[in-house]
């Protein structure tokens, strides 16, 4: 199911100078510097959110945003970092659907995105991208599908980490077209592309947004797109589903929260400051650019839909017999 929402009007009739806005004390929000947790590498999507983001709240309350990067584990690391940091409004993170599925993924997963973190808004959803490097010789899905029933485990392909949504994306297709392809999880997906341009692995999976400017280059050739329907940033990519595969989907989110405890106003207040930026004209237009799909809507939304995100993927791990220690 498609997650993608319209925006909030509502939440943009908040006062635009929400730098004058206060707090539920009387203080101002921000009163110091706001670190920005990105749970994986820098150069990853979740990287651009945050960067994209952060200045524009830099700008408006003249306090400094710091982007954390704290990498590893899936974004468990950074998961945690966000869950115990102080509930007071100067701590936020940029979590993605990773965070979704590692409950059910992982035997011991040290957060629960119920429990651990307050909903800000759900920023943006990006579909996925099946690409493979321009020395593999196939130019369609049915023909990376034809190449690997040739080569039963050779063939390999990148992710941003054991159970990412790229991962599992990965894993559907090997699923539907039963091949046997081998997975090569990386520490986000930065350092995935990088091998991947450089020909160190033949087949990635990635998010449009990661992957369209080599795709457009032609240092990357896409192969199929993991939503229902063609990405406008590769028009030319016909979708995974049209390509003898009905009904396949998989798409990658990023939304914004603070440590859980955050006192709902102040999760109120920063919800309209960072919808706000998110609808700014020059943001829009890179996030569009770089194929992604805005939402922006209210914490309630957004824990809505996280609540039942947690639902599909632990269904559908739990059928696939997926688990890791």
């Amino acid at each position: 199911m498609n997650p993608i929402r319209p925006l909030c009007l509502i939440l943009l009739a908040a006062p635009a100078s929400s730098a004058l806005a206060q707090a539920p004390s009387g203080a101002k929000w921000p009163e110091k510097p706001v670190r920005m947790i990105v749970p994986f590498p820098p150069g990853g999507t979740t990287d651009i959110v945050a960067r994209l983001v952060g200045p524009k709240l830099t700008e408006a309350h003249k306090q400094p945003v710091v982007i954390d990067n704290r990498s590893g584990a899936s974004g468990m690391i950074g998961g945690e970092a966000i869950a115990r940091a102080p509930a007071d409004g100067h701590t936020l993170g940029v979590i993605i659907s990773t965070h979704a599925i590692s409950p059910a993924l992982f035997a011991k997963s040290a957060v629960d995105p119920a429990r651990d973190f307050a909903p800000v808004t759900l920023a943006i959803s990006v579909a996925n991208v099946i690409s493979v490097h321009p020395s593999v010789p196939a130019t369609s899905i049915g023909d990376l599908i034809k190449l690997a029933k040739a080569q039963p485990g050779k063939l390999s392909f990148g992710s941003a980490g054991t159970g990412t949504v790229v991962h599992l994306t990965g894993e559907l297709l090997k699923s539907v077209a039963r091949v046997d392809i081998t997975h090569v999880p990386y520490k986000g997906g930065g350092p995935a592309l990088i091998d991947l341009i450089g020909g160190q692995i033949p087949m990635g999976v990635q998010n449009v947004t990661t992957v369209v400017t080599y795709v457009r280059s032609g240092k990357l050739r896409a192969l199929g797109i993991s939503g229902l329907e063609r990405s406008p940033a590769l028009p030319q990519v016909p979708t995974v589903a049209s390509q003898g595969f009905p009904g396949f989907e998989a798409r990658e989110w990023y939304g914004f929260v603070a440590p859980g405890g955050t006192p709902a106003p102040l999760v109120a207040q920063i919800n309209r400051e960072l919808v706000r930026i998110i609808q700014l004209p020059d943001v829009r237009a890179r996030l569009l650019d770089l194929g992604a799909d805005m939402v922006g809507d209210s914490p309630e939304q957004f824990g809505q839909f996280m609540k039942a995100e947690l639902v599909k993927w632990s269904k559908l791990i739990k059928d696939a017999g997926i688990r890791l220690d």
